[in-house]
């Protein structure tokens, strides 16, 4: 019995920034590790960040990289993803996920989704 529910998705220029956030309700032992997805129309679903609760984390190194970061809040049962110097091809659905026990990026492997919130970036 958990639930997640995603805010902070938007509109934003290029190069802007948005804080998006997830917080978890249920059982807290499910979610030792939070991470984030994302799904363009079209596209498939791709690994973006995921945390553990004493926040060792990875990330996409490709797409996000440096511009990322995965952070949490226990206390809240919250997890965050600030995205900085967003560009168009981050525009996507995304998405709070929770599950493993041990840092993954495959999306199998994650039992528990949030509905997801819009981030759109435009020119």
């Amino acid at each position: 019995q958990v639930q997640l529910v995603e805010s902070g998705g938007g509109l934003v220029q290029a190069g802007g920034s948005l804080r998006l956030s997830c917080a978890a309700s249920g059982r807290s032992f499910r979610s030792i590790v939070m991470g984030w997805f994302r799904q363009a129309p079209g596209k498939e679903r791709e690994f973006v960040a995921a945390t553990t609760r004493n926040g060792n984390s990875i990330y996409d190194a490709d797409s996000v990289k440096g511009r990322f970061t995965i952070s949490r809040d226990n206390t809240k049962n919250t997890v965050y993803l600030q995205m900085n110097s967003l560009k168009l091809e981050d525009t996507a659905v995304y998405y709070c996920a929770t599950g493993p026990v041990l840092l993954t990026t495959r999306a199998s492997q994650y039992n528990y989704w949030g509905q997801g919130t819009q981030v759109t970036v435009s020119s």
